[in-house]
């Protein structure tokens, strides 16, 4: 089930941050700042389509935060986006950024449409509508906007492009772009690759040999496949695929080289040679080691929670466990690494990419692979300790990293009357 349908997402949100809060005794003047956003746009625009007509679409920026520094969060392009969900998405990039403890703060972007169904022509004309209309609140020092569902580094560009017609050249507006118009080396995996280390680093913790270890990945997008493919070369076996048409099994692994040449043929994982049907459903309660859901929001619900036979669920979507399926994984000793910290690659190296268009100087990917996995192991590390020290479970000692953070910010800030 997704937080598209049900509407719940930005209160989910807010429930953790009031227990933590109440839990690490933060004052209520931070508590109160960060259950809301600082700042919300919704913009109606219209596109010329190529059939003449003209489509008036909706999209949103919303900030959370940016006590510890500008703004920093993704643009997705779904037909059943609200702004709801970006409120949510918002938070969450703000305890994010935190976690792992870069000089960012929140903020999420959307627009209502399919990306799917519109030409690439179309695409452009929506994507540098939308950039000029929410110009008002992006920039280089205010908020930085990235990839995200339904978007790509094309799309960065367009919005890289069309702000700096406005502003003079930017590239530091934005991060995930192309390489050629100051992206950077390593950006394009990295979500999937912050995956793979807090996989790796979860399975050591449990007792997990990587080497041989089965894993389901929920989701063969730029972050499932990526982490499937790292994964592999690690040893793991990948069991178990899916996307938005249905997934795919074998219990002895998937022959991935096989897999992705099927994807980029028929557009699906679904009907490769040498395995057997799952629906996404199905997938998420297979008997596996490693259980990544990289799909959309709210997949593991109190429904099926106990039917997860996986030791270790590593959150590569945002927001795909809800509260109560949580409490359940933790009560059958099933090991989260939370979406704040499984998947805070993208951001990492979204920041390392925004200090190299700061300083105008590219690192080769080896430095950059390098930094991303210092810093995600460090984080790890921190939040683990936490969790130890506390007894709570790993979401839980997460959110306490990043508000304790936040709380000493706002304090250093003199935000406080």
């Amino acid at each position: 089930m997704s937080s598209h349908a049900d509407g719940e997402g930005f209160e989910n949100v807010r429930k953790l941050i009031n227990g933590i809060c109440e839990r690490m005794n933060i004052s209520e003047t931070c508590r109160l700042r960060l259950i809301g956003c600082e700042r919300e746009l919704t913009v109606r625009f219209p596109v010329k389509l190529d059939n003449g007509h003209v489509g008036v679409f909706t999209g949103y920026r919303v900030m959370h935060n940016d006590t510890r520094g500008p703004a920093k969060g993704g643009i997705r392009y779904h037909p059943d986006v609200n702004l709801d969900e970006v409120r949510a998405l918002a938070a969450l990039m703000t305890l994010k950024t935190a976690v792992v403890n870069v000089p960012y703060g929140g903020a999420k972007g959307a627009v209502i449409c399919n990306p799917k169904e519109l030409s690439l022509a179309e695409l452009e004309r929506l994507t540098r509508r939308y950039a000029a209309e929410i110009a008002v609140l992006i920039g280089p020092n205010l908020d930085i906007p990235a990839p995200d569902v339904g978007t790509n580094p094309q799309v960065m560009a367009w919005i890289m492009d069309t702000y700096s017609q406005m502003r003079g050249y930017s590239p530091g507006v934005i991060t995930g772009k192309p390489l050629e118009v100051g992206g950077s080396k390593g950006r394009f995996e990295a979500t999937g690759r912050g995956c793979m280390i807090t996989a790796l680093l979860a399975a050591k913790h449990v007792g997990v040999n990587a080497d041989g270890s089965t894993v389901a990945v929920q989701g063969f997008g730029n972050v499932g496949a990526t982490v499937a493919r790292l994964l592999a070369k690690e040893g793991c076996l990948i069991t178990a695929v899916s996307d938005s048409r249905g997934g795919v099994y074998n219990p002895n692994g998937l022959d991935l080289e096989a897999l992705v040449a099927h994807k980029t043929e028929t557009g699906s994982v679904v009907g490769v040679k040498n395995a057997e049907p799952v629906t996404n459903a199905e997938l998420l309660e297979l008997p596996c080691d490693v259980l990544i859901p990289s799909a959309l929001e709210h997949q593991i619900v109190e429904a099926n929670a106990a039917s997860i036979k996986a030791r270790i669920v590593v959150e590569g979507a945002n927001g795909p466990t809800t509260p109560e399926a949580d409490q359940i994984l933790y009560a059958n000793g099933v090991f989260v690494v939370p979406d704040v910290l499984a998947n805070a690659g993208g951001v990492i190296v979204s920041y390392l990419e925004w200090v190299q268009n700061l300083q105008v100087f590219c690192w080769d990917e080896s430095q950059v692979n390098g930094y991303l996995h210092s810093m995600m192991t460090n984080a790890f590390a921190e939040v683990l300790e936490l969790s130890a020290l506390e007894k709570a479970e790993m979401r839980t000692a997460a959110y306490m990293t990043a508000l304790r953070r936040l709380a000493t910010a706002m304090t250093a800030r003199g935000i406080f009357p």
